[in-house]
């Protein structure tokens, strides 16, 4: 997996948590946050119009988390195009946005889009989009 790394924290689960990673080029912005009950990923357009948010996708519930009370390496990568990010949670990939082709991916797969033009294919995690970061 070919990336750059854009944010990188120590993450314990049900603490709360914001780690902001823009792209070194472009106006694309990508937020992890933990709110103390969920994990999400966010995908951000600084140039659109309203609202900046264009996607988000349900990480965890940290009521679900079984490993909860240890800590975590969270990282958030970029292509070298600056137009696709992973989030890495020890190093594992978690979630996916493709701002090319307005697209997110997660494992939980949750929640349903948005109706805003974005992830109409839904957010199911697919091994495939990790062949955009060769």
């Amino acid at each position: 997996m070919t990336i750059y790394l854009a944010g990188e924290s120590t993450l314990q689960v049900g603490t709360p948590l914001v780690l902001e990673a823009p792209a070194q080029e472009g106006p694309y912005v990508v937020v992890f946050e933990d709110d103390e009950d969920t994990g999400y990923f966010y995908a951000l357009d600084t140039s659109a119009d309203g609202n900046p948010i264009q996607d988000a996708l349900h990480i965890y519930n940290v009521s679900n988390v079984s490993d909860r009370n240890q800590p975590s390496a969270v990282k958030i990568g970029w292509s070298t195009d600056h137009r696709k990010a992973v989030l890495l949670i020890n190093d594992y990939p978690h979630a996916i946005f493709d701002f090319d082709s307005k697209q997110g991916y997660c494992r939980s797969g949750f929640p349903e889009p948005a109706g805003n033009g974005w992830s109409q294919k839904g957010h199911d995690w697919d091994d495939e989009a990790l062949n955009l970061f060769a």
